[in-house]
């Protein structure tokens, strides 16, 4: 199978950790290569930030990343590319139809726009894959939404364009239901993680006891991760250190804004002294840091899907997290760590004590974590069921366009309409 995936903002070869960077990437390259290795071709369309990359860069055997010219060759939010998109639309449709695929798979709503642009061009069929709403970013962050106000309305049309959507998690296929989304118009497959590089290997056995207790926070650094409630949870666990993974480059913490604003949360606390902020660190030394702790502290205020828990879990480390979005899926309550309502710093510093003091129960939570991934999220295992999705896809494609009735993917003008209310 020939399959183009676009991901118009989120590049499989950025460095991760960014702002606008982090489980989109992982997820787009993972997937890809997994494809790869079961037999397919896949090719991955995003947007030139730099004038000097190569148009095509070859990943790893059966993957390469292409560049589409499409808005500045610069790096740019991700809230700032609608305007680029209609360009990005046709130069994609302009590489389709040089090497056509058997069908396109977007990654974020504005590579939907462009797959949708280029899928009507060419009658190609399209999969969508959101990895976050913005109903339930609106909802959670108000006024301080940088999103396009078109979003909303996009993702709406989008997902009642597209062939399929394949929702993370099942509260995202709630979400889109209440949308007006028929539920047979979508499939769940999870987020993965990367089996042979998120191992216990080398794990000391619940801990060592001659340091104090290590919590970590894995993530970017945006005030919706929760970062500042573990700060203040951390008031309430005595002989414990916090380490802070994600945002910017180690040497630029100091001057960073939310660096700073969460290191006053941590003076006020009385914890500055146990509060380590590491910055960014390279993906492949993860695992040891996991290790190396004794809990991971997943507390956003919502999530799409949330990668780092699965990444915690399959290295053998326990998970305390907030019950929101994928989290609900992905932890298991009392089994491979805790689910706690979000924005509760009482709350999450109760558990982590009891947890602290229950060496038995931290070790049959990694466990119980550990073959919860195994059994669920490898990444062979999601691009198995991605392509079982594909394939449904074709098929109905196949017998829809024997019976001559319109393709889906060919509505476009709903999906333009409403953009332009």
């Amino acid at each position: 199978m020939k399959i183009a995936m676009v991901s118009e903002h989120a590049s499989p070869l950025a460095c991760l950790g960014g702002v606008d960077a982090g489980g989109q990437n992982v997820h787009v390259a993972a997937l890809s290569a997994a494809l790869a290795r079961r037999g397919h071709q896949v090719v991955v369309y995003t947007r030139r930030e730099d004038p000097d990359v190569p148009a095509s860069v070859p990943l790893l055997p059966g993957v390469r990343v292409e560049h589409l010219s499409a808005g500045p060759a610069a790096v740019l939010g991700k809230d700032e590319l609608l305007p680029f998109m209609d360009s990005f639309g046709a130069e994609l449709a302009e590489r389709c139809r040089r090497q056509r695929p058997d069908l396109l798979h977007a990654h974020f709503w504005m590579s939907g726009l462009a797959s949708l642009q280029a899928a009507a061009e060419l009658g190609l069929p399209v999969v969508q894959t959101f990895h976050a709403l913005g109903k339930v970013k609106r909802r959670w962050q108000g006024s301080s939404d940088t999103s396009p106000p078109e979003r909303i309305g996009a993702e709406r049309s989008i997902a009642r364009a597209a062939d399929l959507v394949i929702a993370t998690c099942t509260d995202e296929v709630g979400e889109l239901q209440s949308m007006g989304v028929p539920r047979e118009r979508m499939e769940i497959v999870p987020c993965g993680v990367d089996l042979a590089l998120f191992t216990p290997a080398g794990r000391a056995a619940g801990g060592d006891d001659d340091r104090p207790a290590r919590l970590l926070v894995l993530g970017r650094l945006v005030p919706r991760k929760g970062v500042a409630d573990a700060i203040k949870a951390l008031a309430q666990v005595p002989d414990a250190e916090l380490l802070v993974v994600g945002g910017p480059a180690p040497d630029q913490v100091a001057a960073d804004p939310e660096s700073q604003r969460l290191l006053a949360v941590a003076a006020e606390h009385g914890v500055g002294h146990r509060l380590r902020l590491l910055g960014r660190q390279p993906h492949a030394e993860l695992p040891e840091l996991l290790r190396s702790c004794d809990l991971l502290l997943a507390v956003p205020w919502y999530e799409p899907f949330g990668i780092t828990p699965l990444e915690a879990m399959a290295a053998g480390l326990p998970v305390v997290a907030t019950a929101v979005g994928g989290l609900r899926d992905t932890v298991l309550d009392g089994v491979t760590g805790r689910l706690l309502p979000p924005r509760r710093p009482d709350l999450l510093a109760r558990a982590v004590n009891e947890l602290l003091a229950d060496r038995p129960r931290r070790l049959a939570m990694a466990q119980a974590g550990r073959e919860r991934v195994l059994a669920r999220y490898g990444w062979s295992t999601v691009a198995q069921q991605t392509e079982t999705c594909y394939r449904g896809v074709l098929a109905r494609r196949r017998v829809a366009d024997r019976l001559a009735r319109p393709a889906p993917a060919g509505r476009l003008s709903d999906v333009t309409a409403e953009v332009a209310r």
